[in-house]
């Protein structure tokens, strides 16, 4: 598994460095635009995500409401909290920018598959896991604009705060909704051919990201910021992860959750999707120029997250089998 997520992060980097090289492949072609490509693509992937959500699965989970409250305050409410600590220091525009990357990060829901699959092997509530992965990414679509038009409704000239929401309901929330109405009929086709979504996700996503860093580069956008500044970036996502996962196992301790769900409430608390990053800054940024910088955060995070928790799930489902 460890493997097939390094290859990710590889290509991720790969398509960087194409955007980097040789920014705007198939922007003039009407045929093969990525910006078309993209756009529908983000709306199949919210499609299947509503297709595969299984209510007999999150009902499973849904009696233990003091898990699911932690995990969803720690997601959108304790992470974003911790990097508004962080705006008094901002000094300038480049500044500006990044920390409105970082706070679009804290702002995003829970992973829905890494989360289960890294609650499973360290033997945690899996049921616990599964609902609330699933219900942060439905919560996000709503909260994550939110949070961001905060900030950036009267601050950014090319970022319209309802075009935005409009734009997030009819290719996010639609989708998730025609796709939840046809999961009785469909969803175990969807469960059971899950690799083969996930991996039409993943291409969606490489796109997103060529076409976002694409602009970026195209416009010059990274020239103007400081590379010190981008390694700074580094370092504040590595403390607030720190921050963020110790905040919540001290807090499961405190309420006296059992081993299962102090691992559950830890590991979905503690993540950010990508999938929603790259979709949603697609969507909210659309028009930005620097749309490239929205996604190194997430990516970053999605990276560290991936490497840390992999190994501290592992870790503790050997301490269960013993």
């Amino acid at each position: 598994m460890l493997k097939k997520i390094d290859l990710f992060i590889v290509a991720l980097l790969s398509m960087i460095g194409l955007a980097y090289f040789i920014p705007g492949i198939g922007s003039a072609d009407p045929v093969f635009n990525l910006e078309n490509i993209s756009g529908v693509g983000i709306s199949l992937i919210f499609f299947f995500y509503g297709l595969k959500l299984s209510p007999r699965d999150m009902k499973k989970g849904l009696s233990n409401y003091k898990l699911h409250i932690l995990s969803q305050l720690s997601t959108f409410l304790f992470f974003p909290v911790l990097v508004l600590l962080l705006k008094p220091f901002i000094q300038n525009e480049d500044q500006e920018l990044i920390w409105l990357a970082i706070f679009f990060m804290a702002a995003l829901p829970s992973t829905v598959s890494s989360s289960v699959v890294m609650v499973s092997i360290a033997k945690g509530n899996i049921p616990g896991a599964i609902f609330n992965a699933s219900i942060s990414g439905l919560i996000g679509i709503i909260i994550t604009p939110m949070w961001i038009g905060l900030f950036m409704s009267s601050g950014a000239a090319d970022f319209n705060f309802w075009e935005s929401i409009l734009s997030l309901v009819i290719k996010i929330l639609l989708p998730v909704a025609l796709g939840l109405f046809l999961n009785h009929k469909f969803g175990a086709y969807a469960r059971k051919y899950s690799k083969y979504i996930t991996l039409f996700d993943k291409s969606i996503i490489l796109s997103i990201v060529y076409n976002s860093f694409s602009k970026s580069f195209s416009a010059n956008i990274f020239d103007s910021i400081n590379m010190s500044y981008l390694i700074v970036t580094a370092i504040i996502i590595a403390f607030i992860f720190t921050a963020i996962y110790g905040i919540i196992f001290g807090i499961s301790g405190w309420l006296n959750f059992s081993r299962e769900d102090r691992i559950t409430a830890t590991f979905c608390g503690s993540k950010k999707s990508l999938i929603h990053g790259t979709v949603m800054a697609n969507v909210l940024f659309k028009n930005m120029a620097s749309q490239g910088i929205f996604i190194v955060p997430i990516m970053i995070y999605h990276s560290l997250q991936l490497i840390v928790v992999s190994f501290i799930a592992q870790k503790l489902g050997k301490q269960a089998q013993h």
